[in-house]
């Protein structure tokens, strides 16, 4: 497994991560140990959470499956999430954060958090409570870095004039066919679907401010379409995919995921998938690297235009 840094921050981090918000789903124990076994065999040291995945349960059965194993806590990188009240509101004041990274690091057994990620934009954001809370998470040892999910860079920005620590990572949806912050960067200047700009230039933001980018669904096709891989709705990405799969000796799957990492943004990949022989599929992407030609014929396939 390839290892890149996050941001300029934390160093050896596998560009793909494990999201755990179907953790709950696995059988028992014993698979999510085997879960977690397979995934450091395979070179994958980066695990994202959130507190709302499965009411708090995902960390819980995560943090039973990771006692059970000989890793040390030092060896893997955990992200959680935090901001989201289902179904009521976002909540990013002070007192919301602080009470929700400690049921965090109880549910994980843990005495810190790499990285705590902002979960979605809070309308009601007042960033010096934002600030308030991350110097003190900070300053207590029970976080070490802090990051963003699905913000514009104008939010970010709002963010940085307040809070003191880096904003190292904004955790987005990508895909093949989810790519609009690929083609409104291509799509310039014309009356198309993919020139909107839906998310501020986002990638271009990231690539200036040195922030990760953590891709999440990364195989849906977006907009409840479901997955694209052996879709009939991408027959052509799919053709495409298997051709690539049959020259490389790899799966659609593993093909898919190298498109992602192909990007000179450095985009971690956030795999969703708590089937052990699907990531292995996904790690070898790692070691995979398209060409020029390879990754825009994928782009092309999956609907999309170059002027």
């Amino acid at each position: 497994m390839k290892m890149f840094q996050i941001s300029d921050k934390i160093d050896n981090v596998s560009r793909i991560g494990i999201g755990c918000m179907r953790i709950t789903g696995l059988s028992d124990e014993k698979a999510v140990r085997s879960l977690i076994e397979g995934a450091l065999e395979c070179g994958i040291n980066f695990f994202d959470h959130a507190d709302i995945y499965g009411g708090g349960a995902c960390e819980e059965r995560f943090s039973r499956g990771f006692q059970e194993i000989s890793a040390a806590r030092e060896q893997v990188i955990l992200q959680s999430k935090c901001g989201i009240c289902p179904e009521v509101m976002y909540d990013f004041s002070e007192e919301h954060i602080l009470r929700s990274v400690d049921g965090i690091l109880k549910r994980l057994n843990t005495e810190y958090l790499d990285i705590l990620i902002l979960h979605r934009p809070d309308a009601l954001i007042e960033p010096e409570e934002v600030a308030a809370a991350f110097d003190k998470l900070e300053y207590s040892g029970k976080v070490k870095f802090f990051g963003v999910s699905n913000h514009k860079p104008s939010q970010i920005e709002l963010l940085k004039k307040y809070v003191k620590q880096d904003i190292l990572a904004d955790q987005l949806q990508f895909s093949i066919p989810f790519s609009n912050m690929v083609a409104n960067g291509l799509e310039v200047n014309m009356l198309t679907d993919g020139a909107a700009d839906r998310d501020g230039s986002i990638l271009d933001y990231c690539r200036l401010n040195d922030m990760t980018i953590q891709a999440w669904s990364p195989f849906q096709a977006g907009n409840g379409k479901g997955i694209f891989i052996n879709s009939d709705e991408y027959s052509e990405l799919n053709r495409v995919l298997e051709e690539l799969s049959g020259k490389y000796g790899v799966s659609k799957t593993t093909i898919a995921s190298a498109w992602i990492l192909r990007h000179p943004a450095k985009i971690q990949l956030i795999a969703g998938t708590m089937d052990s022989s699907r990531l292995e599929e996904i790690a070898k992407a790692a070691e995979i690297t398209l060409t020029r030609e390879e990754w825009y014929r994928l782009y092309r396939a999956a609907g999309h235009i170059l002027p």
